[in-house]
């Protein structure tokens, strides 16, 4: 057995096989929805225009919302949040398939967008959360809760796989009304399952109470964690823009239909580096790690600008792939040892709201860029993103921890679950 394996082991021992499931499937919805929309309102309306603003306005309420619906998760308990926001994403979810197929007006689509947006449960944020806590009331060591975020990292690029490939499935085979369907049964019992798992009394607000009576009510972050935010908008601004690249390069090629298995190809390799990097030694700390991935994401990302063949295509994007998790997995690690644990989750949930608004708005311009200028001038946009990420990385100081962490009170030894802050 390696070593890497035996950690896994061990983090799947804090909450037992069933949780990783349900989280999976739990976030698979949100993978699903921002593509099956715009697929789903460009047939019923013939226009990818008003396609174009549905999607837009689910991508903007989920980069407002997110944030928000972590701090109501820090502050109420996981169980309540997460059952009130899966059952109203469900039905926002449902509603925006009848309204599509009666042929609504863009206005009243655009805003039941707006609402499935904003109502999303965030559950990949706050899976990570809870494996933390679970991690930390074990006492677990830094190199378990390292591990906890790979695989929550590597689960989330599986679900961003996998989901837009079922919608193009069902589009391709039905229409593109059954996979949104899908994905609102999902929300209901999958959400659900997840908001009722016990596992969920690991982060009871019980403890934050205890946490504020020992503090102020309200923390400021470190700057770091400002850094790490717009590090990983930067990182959402790569995924666009090598979106629309690859759109535009695919559709030049008259090869379209590839588009989706070249940008699935980048995610598998991605997840594949995110659990590889419980490999990595101890001694290699998260501040070397951020900047290295960095490094990494512009050297892989500047042969993007000469690509001109389907096969060096996916060549070049595949190995991009290899820096993508390990990005993002490190910016989860840094936050969680920074942030104080009665912010966690609302942390948590912004670092995946950034993703999601670097995304949408690289992809638009990115877009525009592509019609007027080819490939490379989206591809352009990704690498400038990457000069950027590296540049924030070299410029934030995010060592060891700002004070000596106290941990979520662990069985039996009552401790306080806080951490305080650097000032």
């Amino acid at each position: 057995m390696t070593a890497a394996t035996a950690t896994y082991r061990r983090v799947l021992a804090l909450s037992g096989p069933l949780l990783p499931v349900v989280s999976f499937l739990g976030r698979l919805p949100t993978a699903m929805c921002q593509l099956g929309s715009v697929l789903l309102v460009a047939e019923t309306s013939g226009s990818l225009t008003t396609a174009g603003l549905v999607g837009g306005a689910l991508a903007a309420g989920q980069t407002v919302a997110g944030p928000l619906m972590g701090r109501l998760a820090d502050r109420h308990g996981q169980r309540p949040v997460v059952l009130v926001a899966c059952w109203l994403n469900a039905l926002a979810v449902a509603a925006l398939v009848t309204a599509a197929l009666a042929r609504t007006a863009t206005p009243l689509l655009a805003a039941i967008g707006l609402l499935a947006g904003a109502s999303v449960p965030q559950i990949g944020p706050l899976a990570r959360t809870r494996l933390v806590a679970l991690a930390h009331c074990a006492a677990a060591d830094d190199r378990v809760v390292s591990a906890a975020l790979s695989l929550e990292g590597t689960l989330d690029e599986v679900s961003f796989v996998l989901g837009p490939a079922l919608v193009g499935l069902a589009a391709t085979l039905a229409h593109p009304a059954v996979a949104l369907a899908l994905a609102a049964a999902l929300l209901a019992v999958c959400g659900s399952a997840f908001a009722l798992h016990p596992t969920a009394v690991a982060v009871r607000p019980a403890a934050n109470a205890a946490a504020r009576a020992v503090r102020p009510a309200r923390t400021r972050m470190p700057r770091a964690v400002h850094a790490m935010r717009l590090s990983m908008a930067l990182q959402g601004a790569m995924f666009g823009a090598c979106q629309a690249g690859i759109a535009a390069l695919t559709e030049r090629l008259h090869q379209p239909a590839q588009a989706g298995l070249v940008y699935a190809a980048m995610g598998v390799m991605s997840a594949a580096a995110g659990l590889s990097l419980a490999l990595v030694p101890a001694r290699i700390g998260l501040p070397t790690r951020w900047r290295a991935a960095a490094a990494a994401l512009i050297v892989l990302s500047v042969p993007l600008l000469s690509v001109r063949s389907m096969a060096a295509l996916y060549l070049v994007v595949v190995v991009l792939g290899v820096a993508f998790a390990p990005h993002l997995i490190t910016l989860f690690g840094l936050t969680e040892r920074l942030v104080p644990a009665t912010r966690l989750a609302e942390s948590m949930a912004f670092l995946t709201s950034a993703v999601v608004g670097g995304q949408a708005v690289a992809l638009a311009v990115s877009g525009r860029l592509a019609d007027a200028y080819g490939p490379s001038a989206a591809f352009a946009v990704a690498v400038g993103a990457a000069v950027l990420i590296l540049g924030v990385a070299l410029a934030t100081r995010a060592g060891s921890r700002p004070t000596a962490p106290v941990r979520t009170a662990r069985p039996g030894r009552g401790a306080a679950a806080d951490r305080t802050p650097a000032p």
